[in-house]
């Protein structure tokens, strides 16, 4: 799947979440959640259930501890839609 659909996704994912508007309106991969989008560690679980949900995919405890921006995001993804 071509990253800017993946962005897209995510970004439907991690709406409902955000705290700063400002910065998920300028989301890059670089984007931090918890620190850009002032996403709490709990609804960081609840965007990895979704995005489970969404692409189909099981993330690991490991791997889910890593998912802490969209770059780590993208690659988890990505490698779990491989595997």
């Amino acid at each position: 799947m071509e990253k800017e659909i993946l962005i897209k996704k995510l970004k439907e994912i991690v709406k409902p979440y955000v705290q700063d508007q400002t910065a998920f309106e300028q989301l890059t991969e670089e984007t931090d959640f918890i620190n850009d989008l002032k996403v709490n560690s709990a609804n960081l679980i609840d965007i990895v259930l979704d995005v489970e949900d969404m692409f189909d995919i099981e993330i690991d405890n490991e791997s889910m501890e890593q998912m802490l921006s969209v770059k780590q995001a993208l690659e988890i993804i990505q490698k779990k839609m491989i595997t």
